[in-house]
């Protein structure tokens, strides 16, 4: 199990996230989701990492069946409490899923494998529950913002202190390991600070700048097989002892003797040269 978000966390994110100077932010990074996932209404979606159901609520606006699941109980009851009834939350880690072989259309790590113990077991996992596409999200670690983080956490005592950040690269690479030669995409986002105003939306509209690896947030999405986990099946089989006859067979010598008499007659009714 990676970092798990305490009370403090969970408080700090939700105040975060209601801050009207950060909705930019958040629009444009669903945005990029919803653009590379494609979900379509009724389909399923599994928000690994939910968190306060700040994903999930972009889901379920647009029609989706969402589940969540996360480590940390403090970021369950805050989404339980924005979300009611309308999710199926549970409780658990990213590496180990307690859900069947493709039981979603669609699986989400939304700045969860920046947490997890084991990102490569958590985009296994991933895979798995999930037949058709699986979106990444990560916090991009040659960004300018990242660096920035970086080094306000050798002063201060940050979330960021226990984030892992990722590359591009790193992230296509595991997913070939993982899917082999499936179709691949990624784009980023946020390229400039909140301080440039208009200029961030109008180079994050661009095209050719979500083409590019440096944006702030980087998603990287795959098209899935379906997968599934098997396990050997354990066959109790004792052998027969010493002369004993195997439950079927003929006793010894049987098929020689029927043989040799098949013989005999045979020989008998022939006619003389």
């Amino acid at each position: 199990m990676g970092y798990v978000f305490d009370f403090r966390d969970a408080e700090a994110y939700e105040k975060w996230a209601a801050d009207e100077r950060h909705a930019s932010v958040i629009r444009l990074q669903t945005g990029l989701m919803l653009d590379m996932l494609r979900p379509a209404r009724g389909e399923s979606v599994l928000d690994i990492g939910c968190g306060t159901g700040l994903i999930m609520r972009v889901f379920m606006d647009r029609g989706l069946q969402v589940t969540g699941i996360d480590p940390s109980p403090y970021m369950l009851e805050v989404a339980e409490k924005q979300l009611g009834r309308r999710a199926c939350l549970h409780r658990g880690v990213a590496e180990d899923l307690p859900f069947d072989d493709n039981a979603f259309n669609h699986a989400v790590l939304f700045t969860t494998l920046e947490f997890v113990n084991n990102p490569l077991q958590a985009l296994e996992e991933a895979c798995r529950v999930a037949k058709d596409r699986l979106f990444v999200g990560v916090l991009n670690r040659y960004a300018l913002i990242s660096l920035q983080r970086r080094l306000k956490g050798v002063f201060t005592d940050t979330i960021y202190n226990r984030a892992r950040f990722f590359s591009v690269w790193e992230l296509t690479a595991m997913l070939r390991g993982l899917l082999g030669n499936v179709p691949i995409e990624w784009k980023s986002v946020c390229h400039l600070p909140l301080s440039a105003g208009r200029l961030t939306q109008i180079l994050d509209a661009s095209r050719l700048a979500r083409r590019t690896p440096f944006g702030a947030f980087v998603g990287v999405s795959a098209q899935l097989v379906p997968r599934f986990r098997t396990r050997p099946l354990e066959l109790k089989y004792a052998p027969p002892k010493r002369g004993e006859a195997v439950a079927g067979s003929l006793p010894a010598g049987t098929l020689n003797a029927k043989n040799n008499a098949k013989h005999m007659r045979c020989h008998r009714g022939s006619p003389s040269l």
